[in-house]
């Protein structure tokens, strides 16, 4: 039957502005493309590092069997040698790494029983792994010992059975691991056959193969911890669990004893078995250079492939591609070895078969007496015939040009490498989050050096996996709640586009219905200040226009999401009926988007609530997890409630809930917030993540920043996440846990008003960076995450430029002063927080406060240069105008201080490009680039050229570069001097809107009569009462802003005549004339549109005494005291003058020693000129000691952020190829659900949206 069809309400007004769904910032091709090639450059690398450092110890063994002629008998303790650095250097690697984390980390002492226990297993393994590869290996065949390492496979698989069999479930790989046991012990029965039957009457060979068997059996006990844990899991054993936690909970002091256990043995086998072997040690020190030679590659490639394939095999992992990148390549590798072992000793086998005449014959017996044992040992020459025949010779013991040892030898091969493949068959259905943490996915330790595949597959975390899971399946982790918190105050259309949009997109992104996917669940809140105006004639305050116009866009927002989807004839779905709740600091809007997730819009009146920002955080903070989530708990403890089990759920429900600080005018797409998430999942000790921002916006000064914020984050902030902390987590998007933000001395401290001087620089200047401070002192770690992109709007203006650093700079270096000052503490409590990256912090702070300075002696060279003149003449040149500017700033206001700043930057970006294009002419005139200024200027491009080829997404961003660099003594001199002489200047200084033009001032009032006050409360008690039929929650604060006189209410003109006036003039005066249309916000919000409707709601009575209590407690309005205002601009300007003074001295010394060592010829460095041949041109170059030194210590911080840099870069594409593969299964799942109040299902794959809707705000209508 046709569905029934209705008119649109306005047929006319069908034409729509749909914002683009796909996300228009991210280039998906160019990140799925390199998706591919970095799959596939992992695979390869961990095939090819497996392949080279099996390779290299199966050839150390081969050169230590006896009757080779690469090394002669005598030499073979060298072989012996390496083989042992071998095994212990992964040993060494985590004894280092294990004393490091002791050293910065927090690290437990282990029980007795458990030291004994695991000692005494690591005594077992340490001394089969030395008697196998050491004693027994160099004596069997080059087959044997290609496979003899996948035997170490048979005690995980009947610790694999055993697990499985404890498990309460039947599970799918008990049959694999049964299978995989009786296939190995095959392998070994065939081993024996083939070895003890060639020569029964050969005790020395049943001797090596004993030992062979008994080793391998030794070290198969290696993995025993990856299946206790999961036998222990499934067992009624008190003890075994104890001494399951000890050892998870002491592992880095076990590792430590362990290491140490297992280089002592080794080192002990070794050395008492060459005395054993009838061999000398001397003979180490004096090995031709050739064998040197050969034998120092081998073992340089076996150490330096292993550690390699372990990074590698790791990152496959955590980039979710353990089938493609680490299975299967690791598979693989054993039987590249074998092909490259075997395909040569056939090949040169056949070869001098065919090179004999046709009437003689020769087996491969008669080849080995003759060719391989009978050739001498060549001195020269290629090695790799001498490789192939020494391989050869393993095999000569055997026939093989029979059936028989070809059929034993191919059949104990094939049996262990199957017997290791069924073994590790489970890793093929492992489950992973998406970014695993190595000490949850490799459960022992590093690797083994002898062992490498073998380790890795054996290594990697045993799950039971039940029989009724059918394929591999992404497991997510514990569900998490996150709070989306935007504060506001004068945002324009624009920006407010921006920000509902991102938070729009989220709801469509993680749909709260029942079929959709529960990993995160969203609940966003805005804060927006100063919210409300009085209006004459109006009984009750309206918000003002940025208030409505928000309200407008959600209404906009939200029909361009209901129907994004629909055709034009279509029914057009209508936006459900929405709530507006009176509150004691206000009133809010309460939205319920599209997709269920709810959005409050909090409208703050700064004569009920404080106000600005750092006050809308402290709300957010105590009313979010203040009242949501903790209240809740402690009435179910005062109702009787188990008070361990309600601490138990209330410490995982902060855990795993998060707050999203943004800013009004924040673009955020859903996976940067999940890539954020991500962080906080998986790492227990992040306290906070931040993403990568971009500045927007158009003309010089939002190029400048785009190129400054992405060297901030490409080179600073990459540097603090890997060597420390990021020391800021900006306010405009960054993820903040729970449990870290309700830690003592953080959220309560975060509450303090400012009382001090350099509280309002800390405090109130910087809030975002502050709080970040008080969690690192608490131990909490901030991380950076560079694939988490987001976008705000940056200053296009001079002016707003420089008060917006004029705010960042001082609090910055005031948070830093803060941290170093409490390094001992920081240190101790903070297992992130190094005593060297104090020191680097340090440094970077001394180069923060000695850059005016050293912008002045750039300068100064520029001017060298430019006049040909002196150094010293030009360095005094140099000082003049910033010192004049210095001191005239004291006395002339801020705004001709930022002309005066503007005139001379432009001056000093003149000065600045013609100095670069004339040492581009003196390179070329000179035909030299071994000048101190080419040098400079050569490396300062390559360096940021480089640095912007490994960010492919942001490459362009280079091009700005340029504008940067001659623009640095705006930045770095001019703008110190305009920060430091105007620190007491606490005001925020952008945004900041000025009256209507020809708006005329209010007129003082004049004082009241005590009759007239009374008057005046009783009308405002009636008028209250009136307004809109509902109290207002403004009776405590109004009658403390009256008694302090903060805001009077306007007199009559004829006060001065009240007693002679007539009567029914006198009533019609005290009647308050309400002629307004609207009474009151409630009714202006809901006049606005007829599209969204605003039904008024009451406010829980529960909550409402919260808001009370929280608005008495931390935010009462501050009142207005002249006199401690007057004090407090005197202590800071007193404040001001000390730090400027301090500030500025220190570059004045700087200078001045600069000028002392130029003006002592003595005392230069002398540096040789060279020519573009790098010959000597006959002339030096002079350099004084102090600049050579700054110079070198500024390269080595940049060479320092550089390798940072790269490490971080590596981290940052695995966790995005991870989210990519991980992602897409459940979006897939999410595309499934059916779109809701829509009758069909969405066919476009359209959780990415765009960045902002470009129009003017107007009172329009949308569709």
């Amino acid at each position: 039957m046709e569905k029934e069809r209705s008119l649109p309400k306005r047929p006319w007004d069908t034409c729509r502005e749909v914002p683009i769904i796909e996300d228009e910032q991210t280039p998906w091709k160019m990140i799925k493309l390199l998706r591919v090639i970095a799959l596939c450059v992992v695979a390869l690398f961990v095939f090819g590092l497996a392949f080279c450092s099996k390779t290299s110890f199966l050839l150390l063994i081969t050169l230590a069997n006896e009757g080779t002629k690469i090394l002669l008998d005598e030499q073979k303790p060298v072989a012996l040698l390496c083989i042992g650095c071998a095994i212990i250097a992964p040993s060494v690697l985590l004894l280092l790494k294990s004393i490091w984390k002791a050293c910065y980390k927090t690290s437990k002492l282990p029980d007795k029983t458990t030291v004994a226990l695991v000692l005494f297993l690591e005594f077992l393994v340490s001394v089969g792994a030395a008697i196998l590869t050491i004693v027994a290996m160099p004596h069997l065949d080059i087959v044997t010992n290609v496979t003899i390492l996948s035997s170490v496979a048979i005690f995980p698989a009947v610790l694999q059975i055993v697990a499985q069999c404890t498990a309460k479930e039947r599970n799918r790989f008990l049959l694999p691991s049964i299978t995989a046991f009786i296939l190995i012990l095959l392998g070994f029965i065939l081993f024996l056959v083939l070895y003890i039957t060639k020569d029964p009457t050969d005790t020395q060979m049943a001797i090596w193969v004993g030992l062979a068997v008994g080793g391998v059996f030794l070290v198969s006990l290696n993995w025993w911890e990856n299946y206790f844990r999961v036998i222990c899991e499934n067992t009624n054993s008190i003890f075994l669990k104890i001494l399951c936690k000890d050892i998870a909970k002491c592992q880095n002091m076990l590792h430590i004893f362990s290491s140490v256990l297992r280089i002592a043995v080794t080192a002990c086998v070794l050395g008492a078995y060459v005395p054993l072997a009838n061999m000398d040690w001397d003979v180490v020190t004096s090995i031709p250079s050739r064998e040197t030679r050969i034998i120092a590659i081998i073992i340089g490639v076996q150490l330096i492939s292993s550690a390699l394939c372990h990074w590698f095999a790791l990152a496959a992992c955590k980039m979710h591609a353990l089938r493609r990148c680490f299975i299967l390549p690791l598979y693989l590798a054993s039987l590249a070895v074998m092909a490259l072992f075997v395909i040569p000793v056939i090949v040169y086998y056949q070869d001098y078969k065919l090179s004999l005449s046709g009437t003689e014959s020769i087996n491969f017996t008669g080849y080995c007496n003759l060719v391989v044992d009978g050739r001498s040992q060549s001195a020269n020459g290629s090695v790799f015939p001498d490789l192939v025949l020494d391989v050869t010779h393993t095999l000569c013991f055997l026939d093989m040009s029979t059936i028989f040892d070809i059929g034993m030898l191919t059949g104990l091969a094939v049996s262990w490498w199957l017997g290791l493949t069924l073994a590790t068959v489970h890793l093929w259905y492992l489950s992973l989050y998406r970014i695993q943490r190595t000490q949850d996915l490799f459960i022992g330790r590093f690797y083994e050096g002898g062992f490498l595949e073998q380790s890795l597959l054996l290594n990697v975390r045993f799950d039971i996996q039940k029989i009724v899971k059918l394929s591999k399946q992404f497991t997510p982790l514990e569900p998490v709640k996150v709070f989306l918190c935007a504060t506001m105050w004068h945002e324009t259309y624009d920006e407010m586009m921006k920000i509902i949009i991102s938070i729009f997109r989220l709801d469509k992104y993680r749909p709260q219905t029942e079929d959709a996917t529960r990993d995160v669940t969203f609940e966003g809140h805005i804060y927006f200040d100063d919210a409300f105006r009085d209006v004459p004639g109006s009984q009750g305050r309206h918000v003002n226009e940025y208030a409505e116009m928000l309200v407008d866009i959600i209404r906009e927002v939200y029909s361009i999401f209901v129907n994004i989807d629909k055709d034009i004839f279509n029914e057009q779905q209508q936006i459900p009926d929405q709530k507006l709740v009176r509150t004691p600091y206000g009133g809010r809007v309460v939205v319920r988007m599209p997709y269920g997730t709810s959005l409050v819009v909090h409208f703050k009146d700064k004569q009920l609530i404080r106000h600005k920002k750092r006050w809308s955080q402290v709300m957010y903070l105590y009313y979010l997890l203040g009242w949501k989530v903790s209240t809740k708990y402690f009435q179910s403890w005062e109702k009787g409630g188990e008070e361990p089990e309600l601490m138990r759920q209330f410490e995982k429900e902060k855990h795993n809930t998060y707050l999203l600080a943004l800013d009004g005018d924040t673009d955020f797409q859903p996976a940067a917030v999940m890539l954020l998430i991500d962080r906080l999942k998986l790492y227990p000790r992040v306290g906070a993540a931040c993403g990568r921002i971009h500045p927007t916006g158009s003309g010089p000064m939002v190029w400048y920043q785009k190129f400054e914020y992405a060297v901030g984050h490409w080179l600073h902030k990459t540097a603090e996440h890997v060597f420390g902390c990021v020391l800021c987590s900006p306010g405009c998007f960054s993820l903040f846990r729970a449990s870290a933000l309700m830690d003592d001395n953080v959220m309560k401290k975060y509450t303090i008003k400012a009382s001090e001087a350099q509280h309002y620089i800390q405090y109130d200047q910087g809030e975002d960076r502050w709080l970040c401070t008080l969690l690192l002192k608490q131990g909490w770690r901030v991380e950076y995450n560079a694939a988490s992109d987001a976008y705000t709007n940056a200053p296009e203006e001079f002016k707003e430029f420089y008060n917006q650093r004029r705010r960042w700079g001082p609090s910055t270096m005031a948070n830093i002063v803060d941290l170093l000052g409490d390094t001992t503490l920081i240190t101790n409590r903070n297992p992130s927080m190094s005593r060297p990256y104090m020191l680097y912090q340090l440094f970077s702070l001394a180069s923060s406060i000695l850059s005016p300075s050293t912008v002045v002696l750039m300068i100064a060279g520029c001017l060298t240069v430019l006049l040909d003149i002196h150094p010293n003449a030009a360095l005094v040149l140099a000082v003049i105008p910033p010192a004049i500017i210095l001191g005239i700033s004291f006395k002339i206001k801020s705004d001709t201080q930022i002309i005066i700043a503007a005139v001379m930057s432009t001056l000093y970006a003149f000065i600045m490009m013609i100095a670069a294009i004339v040492v581009i002419g003196n390179m070329i005139k000179d035909q030299t680039i071994l000048t101190p200024s080419s040098i400079f200027l050569i490396a300062l491009m390559c360096f940021y050229t480089v640095t912007a080829l490994l960010h492919p997404q942001e490459v362009g961003v280079v091009i700005y570069g340029f504008l940067y660099i001659i623009c640095i003594p705006s930045a770095y001199l001019l703008l110190a001097i305009y920060s430091m002489v105007n620190m007491n200047n606490v005001s925020w200084g952008t945004r900041e809107t000025a009256p209507p033009p020809g708006a005329a001032k209010p007129a003082a009032a004049a004082p009241q009569t005590t009759l007239q006050k009374a008057k005046s409360k009783i009308t405002k008690f009636f008028s209250r009462a009136k307004c809109c039929g509902k109290p207002c929650w403004r009776e405590h604060t109004e009658e403390l802003l009256e008694d302090q006189e903060v805001e009077q209410e306007p007199e009559p003109q004829n006060t001065t005549v009240e007693d002679v006036r007539n009567p029914e003039e006198e009533q019609r005066q005290e009647e308050p004339i309400f002629d307004c249309p609207n009474q009151c916000w409630i009714s202006q919000l809901q006049s606005l549109s007829d599209d969204m409707h605003l039904q008024e709601d009451t406010l829980d009575q529960h909550e409402e005494q919260f808001f009370r209590e929280l608005i008495t407690t931390y935010l009462e309005p501050l009142p207005e005291n002249k006199k401690k205002q007057k004090e407090m601009a005197k202590k800071l300007k007193d404040l001001r003058s000390k730090i400027t003074f301090a500030y500025f001295m220190c570059n004045a010394f700087w200078l001045v020693t600069t000028f002392v060592l130029q003006l002592v010829d003595s005392v230069s460095i002398q540096v040789p000129k060279l020519d573009t041949n790098l010959q000597f041109t006959g002339e030096y170059i002079y350099i004084d000691p102090v600049g050579i030194m700054f110079i070198l210590a500024f390269a080595l911080l940049v060479v320092i952020q550089f390798f940072a840099m790269l490490y971080h870069r590596a981290n940052t594409l695995i966790h995005y190829v991870a989210f990519l593969d991980t992602e897409s299964i459940s979006e897939k799942q999410r595309q499934q659900v059916q779109e809701v109040a829509d009758d069909e299902p969405d066919n476009h794959d359209d959780f990415m949206f765009p960045n902002v809707l470009r129009r003017r705000y107007e009172r329009g209508t949308m569709v």
